[in-house]
C-alpha cells in the first residue's frame, strides 16, 4: 500500500488533532437534555468532567512517551479509536454510567492526542511556512472544542434524533482520520521499551522551580473556570440564562475557549511579567463580570464576560507557560510542559469535583463566587511576587 508523504501525514495529524478535541466537545450541549429527560443531576455532570480530566492526566503521566517506541502511527490510532469508543458509549446514555465511561474514554484519547497527534505534526512539519504547526499545536485543541459544541448543538436542533446524529456525525469524521493516518508515513520506527516508557517521567529543574510555584496560581484558577463551564455550561443556558437552546449551551460552552488564542497573540507583545499581572487582573475581573450577568439572568452580557475571560486566560497562561519554560533546557521542556499539563488538568478536576458536591446545597451563582474568590487570591499572589526579568521573562 503506498502511503502519503510527509506532506500527507502532516495534515493526516493536523486534522486528526482538531478532529478529536471537536469529538471530545460533542456530548457537552447534550447535557442540558440529560438532565431534563434522564435526570442526571448536577454531580453527575460534574462528575463527567472529573473523570475526563483523570483521564487526561492518567494519559499524560502513563502513555505520553507510548509513542516513541510504538510509532506515530500506531498512537494516531489508539487515540482515535478510544474516542470512537466513547461515542459509541454516548450512544447509549440513559442514565450517569455511559456519560462518565465515554468521558473518562474522551480523556485517555485527548491525553494521547496532545503527544502522540502533537508529535507527529512537529515530525512532519512543513518548512514553509514555518508558522502552520506551531499554530496548530496551540490553536487546534481550541478550535477543535469549539466547532464540535457548535456543531453538535446545530446538529441537536435540526435533527429529529438528536441523541444519535451528533455523535454518527462525528464518528463518521473520526472513521475519515483513521483512514488517512493508517495511510500515512511513520516518522518514528518501533523500538523496544514500551513497559519502561509507561513509567512517569516529570520533572522540574531547580532553576523553575519558582516559576513554577507562581504559576500554579494561574493555571488552577484558569483550568477551573474551564472545568466549571465543562460541566454546569449548558446547565447555566437552560436554567440561568433563559435559552433552553443546544445552540446556546455551545455557546456558553465556547465563550471561553474559543478567544484563548487571541489573548495568547496579545500576551506575546508584552513582556511575561506584565503578561501573568495584565492578565491575571482582566480575568479576575472577568470572572467577576461572568458572576454578575449570569445572577441577573443576562445572556449577552453574560458571553460578552466569558469572551474577556477566555481572552485574559489564555494570555495568563501562555505567559506563564513561557516563564517557566524560558529557565529549562530543550531537553527538560517535555517533562516539564508534562507537569504543567497534568498540573492544569487537577486544577480543573479538584474544583470541578468539590463543585458538583457543594451544587446539591448551593446555586451555581454561589459556587461561581467561590471561583471568583480562587481568581482574585492568584491576581493577589502574581501582582505581589513576580518580578520583571529583562533578558528572559519572570521570575
Amino acid at each position: 500500500m503506498k502511503r502519503f508523504g510527509r506532506t500527507g501525514a502532516f495534515v493526516a495529524a493536523a486534522v486528526s488533532l482538531i478532529a478529536v478535541y471537536a469529538a471530545s466537545a460533542t456530548p457537552i450541549p447534550l447535557y442540558g437534555l440529560y438532565r431534563t429527560a434522564d435526570g442526571l443531576t448536577y454531580t453527575d455532570l460534574s462528575l463527567s468532567s472529573v473523570v475526563y480530566f483523570v483521564g487526561a492526566v492518567s494519559s499524560l503521566l502513563f502513555f505520553g512517551r507510548i509513542s516513541d517506541h510504538l510509532g506515530r502511527r500506531v498512537g494516531a490510532v489508539l487515540t482515535i479509536s478510544l474516542m470512537v469508543l466513547a461515542a459509541a458509549s454516548f450512544m447509549t446514555i440513559h442514565s450517569a454510567m455511559p456519560l462518565l465511561i465515554g468521558r473518562l474514554l474522551q480523556g485517555l484519547s485527548c491525553g494521547l492526542a496532545s503527544t502522540a497527534l502533537a508529535a507527529w505534526v512537529v515530525d512532519t512539519e512543513p518548512k514553509r511556512p514555518a508558522w502552520v504547526a506551531p499554530a496548530i499545536l496551540s490553536c487546534g485543541p481550541m478550535t477543535g472544542l469549539t466547532l464540535g459544541g457548535l456543531t453538535s448543538g446545530t446538529l441537536v436542533e435540526l435533527s429529529n434524533h438528536p441523541r444519535l446524529v451528533p455523535y454518527l456525525a462525528i464518528m463518521g469524521v473520526l472513521a475519515v482520520c483513521l483512514a488517512l493516518c493508517v495511510r500515512s508515513m511513520e516518522t518514528v520506527p518501533s523500538k523496544p521499551g514500551v513497559l519502561s516508557s509507561l513509567k512517569p517521567r516529570i520533572g522540574l529543574p531547580q532553576t523553575a522551580r519558582r516559576a513554577f510555584r507562581l504559576g500554579v496560581f494561574t493555571f488552577v484558577p484558569t483550568w477551573g473556570i474551564g472545568g466549571f463551564y465543562q460541566a454546569f455550561g449548558p446547565v447555566m443556558a437552560m436554567e440561568y440564562l433563559n435559552s433552553p437552546s443546544a445552540v446556546a449551551a455551545a455557546l456558553v460552552f465556547a465563550s471561553t475557549m474559543a478567544p484563548s488564542p487571541i489573548g495568547a497573540y496579545l500576551a506575546g507583545r508584552l513582556s511575561t511579567a506584565n503578561g501573568q499581572r495584565v492578565g491575571m487582573i482582566a480575568f479576575t475581573l472577568s470572572v467577576t463580570g461572568i458572576v454578575i450577568t449570569l445572577s441577573m439572568g443576562l445572556l449577552v452580557p453574560f458571553l460578552v464576560a466569558s469572551v474577556c475571560a477566555g481572552i485574559s486566560q489564555g494570555a495568563v497562561l501562555s505567559s506563564s507557560i513561557q516563564s517557566v519554560v524560558s529557565r529549562v533546557s530543550a531537553e527538560q521542556r517535555a517533562n516539564v510542559l508534562g507537569l504543567i499539563y497534568a498540573t492544569s488538568y487537577t486544577g480543573a478536576a479538584v474544583p470541578t469535583l468539590i463543585a458538583g458536591q457543594l451544587s446539591e446545597t448551593f446555586s451555581l451563582v454561589q459556587i461561581l463566587c467561590g471561583y471568583a474568590t480562587m481568581a482574585a487570591v492568584g491576581c493577589a499572589v502574581i501582582l505581589l511576587f513576580v518580578r520583571n526579568r529583562p533578558a528572559h521573562g519572570t521570575a
